[in-house]
């Protein structure tokens, strides 16, 4: 078994790292072509950073929220964003499909009673 390696993954954890983070800058295309490698491992690198990133989330001490909502493909179709807008942090939490009162009381669900209660 090699430390440096997952299951049966083809790239080790520092290149999917390294592909991860040229994604938050290129589209995940260009970064496939770039590095002479596939969309599909580009893309489960991605899914590996943003895996990690959900475990290890820290929810406690968020003392302002804010909504917003974005137009996506054709038509009248949203996505429902919920930001962390506090002065020392500013990051997106939560996004939702739609932009209905039923989709932000979704947010509330995940977030839990004992931190809504806060707001």
């Amino acid at each position: 078994k090699m430390p440096w390696v997952k299951g049966k993954h083809h790239l080790t954890e520092a290149y999917a790292w390294f592909l991860a983070r040229w994604a938050k800058r290129l589209s995940w295309q260009e970064v496939a072509s770039a590095f002479h490698t596939t969309w599909g491992h580009v893309f489960s690198s991605v899914e590996m950073a943003v895996d990690w990133g959900r475990k290890h989330r820290d929810l406690s001490g968020i003392e302002a929220i804010g909504v917003d909502e974005i137009q996506w493909q054709r038509g009248h179709r949203y996505l429902t964003l919920v930001y962390q807008i506090d002065r020392s942090c500013r990051r997106l939490l939560w996004i939702g499909k739609e932009r209905k009162v039923k989709t932000l009381l979704g947010f509330f669900r995940w977030f839990g009673n004992k931190r809504t209660d806060m707001f």
